[in-house]
């Protein structure tokens, strides 16, 4: 699948969900910046300009709502998706993101992505022009801060 040309910043402290999205991200076409981290994000977005970040709630120093509200003094206008799995939060710092989705359905999350950066779901362009799919993947690129 060919690149869409978006850098998407996923932070989260657990190694086995910020793996699978990031891979999941890149099978779709996206470029990918990983953080494990509150302060790695915060590092990261203020570096390279990001156009959405997926954010956990929960991970150690620093709430997804405190890395929230950083990222958005930097950016108005980015969007921020908490991914949490949590099923109630109550932190006014949430005020600061976009929206809100439950782990554990990434194609949703996915979905949700598409809308918030006006991208075409893969394989619709192709079925409403009558274009042949064909092979045109190209790799992904990822950075991982330690």
């Amino acid at each position: 699948m060919a690149e869409n040309n978006f850098l998407i910043l996923c932070v989260d402290d657990e190694p086995s969900v910020l793996q699978p999205l990031g891979i999941m991200l890149q099978r779709r076409g996206f470029r990918v910046l990983s953080a494990k981290d509150g302060p790695s994000a915060i590092e990261l977005f203020g570096q390279i300009k990001c156009d959405a970040v997926i954010l956990d709630y929960a991970m150690p120093g620093m709430s997804g709502g405190e890395v929230a509200k950083m990222l958005r003094e930097e950016s108005k206008t980015v969007p921020i998706i908490l991914h949490t799995g949590y099923k109630e939060i109550r932190d006014p710092l949430l005020a600061n993101v976009t929206c809100t989705l439950p782990k554990g359905s990434l194609s949703f999350l996915i979905t949700k992505l598409h809308d918030l950066l006006h991208v075409q779901e893969p394989g619709l362009a192709e079925q409403s022009e009558g274009e042949d799919s064909g092979d045109d993947s190209a790799p992904a690129h990822s950075a991982h801060v330690a």
